[in-house]
């Protein structure tokens, strides 16, 4: 099933076995709403590390069911967010999700190197799914918030991620477009070198499932009378589904001019452990945390 709205990663997920999402010290009703809302949706099963007398007291202030969780009592923030990565290596989790804890607390228990999440040589990246009403289709970018100035192993690593996660919407062979200022290949513009060397190992097939393309300004790669105008050919220009951005600020920007000036919706997860982790603030919508729940299970082993 190819998944064109994010919308549709719902029923794709209903009809499928059920992943099961733990939350690391979900004390705060952000947190088990989010996870009460999915569970409801059919998405996943949850799990709640945290202190279980608070999180008695938010269930019974909202009405929601503390019977719809597993609850694992830890009432210290350091100590749950542990727990809840020992929950997902003993293969009792299928994707994690941030709740109360601190992100440096949340990302140290992932990052650990005895007990964390992550495989020798990986690389911890950001997706961010966009679907905005301006394009024909789901947009597919990285990394807008966690490698502020990737180099050619995090951009290769960034590629694949992008990749793999078109794959798990059903897009069989995602065009993937390497983001810089232009066009053109120039020395003067590190990132379109390492654009052009990245589609060459498309190319040659070194990294595989994608038609890839590179350098491309941003106009070319998702705007087909650019494309046209400045006589650029090939599968991916005027119509990518997936944007490799050179920085953290070219993709950080892009991400918040989608949602602050075109009303677009989106899902993110963090990925490059073992299982992917939602990364969710109180800021953002409830579609945005369902999105992302959703985008997580979709996404897991």
């Amino acid at each position: 099933m190819k998944i064109t709205k994010l919308e549709q990663m719902f029923d794709a997920l209903r009809s499928a076995k059920k992943k099961i999402l733990v939350a690391a010290y979900a004390n705060d009703e952000h947190s088990i709403s989010a996870v009460s809302m999915a569970i409801d949706q059919g998405l996943v099963e949850g799990t709640l590390v945290g202190d279980q007398e608070e999180i008695r007291k938010v269930c019974e202030s909202h009405q929601i069911s503390m019977n719809k969780f597993t609850i694992v009592h830890e009432p210290d923030e350091m100590k749950a967010a542990y727990k809840a990565v020992e929950l997902i290596n003993a293969g009792q989790g299928n994707l994690l999700m941030k709740g109360l804890v601190s992100t440096d607390k949340y990302m140290r228990a992932i990052l650990d190197k005895e007990k964390g999440l992550m495989n020798k040589g990986s690389i911890l990246s950001h997706v961010t799914v966009i679907e905005n009403p301006n394009y024909h289709k789901l947009l597919i970018v990285g990394d807008v918030a966690i490698l502020p100035a990737p180099e050619m192993p995090e951009k290769i690593a960034i590629t694949n991620y992008l990749i793999n996660t078109a794959h798990a919407l059903g897009i069989e062979r995602p065009k993937v477009a390497l983001i810089t200022a232009s066009e053109q290949v120039s020395y003067k513009i590190p990132s379109s070198v390492d654009a052009s060397l990245i589609a060459k190992m498309g190319d040659r097939g070194q990294i595989k499932g994608a038609d890839i393309d590179g350098p491309l300004a941003l106009d070319v790669a998702i705007d087909p009378e650019s494309a046209t105008i400045k006589k650029m050919t090939g599968p991916v220009a005027g119509d990518a589904d997936c944007l490799v951005f050179p920085n953290i600020e070219a993709g950080n920007v892009f991400y918040k001019m989608n949602t602050k000036l075109a009303n677009a919706e989106l899902g993110a997860i963090v990925v490059g452990a073992r299982v992917p982790a939602v990364l969710s603030s109180r800021g953002d919508s409830t579609k945005t945390k369902l999105y992302s729940i959703a985008l997580a299970a979709l996404t897991a082993k």
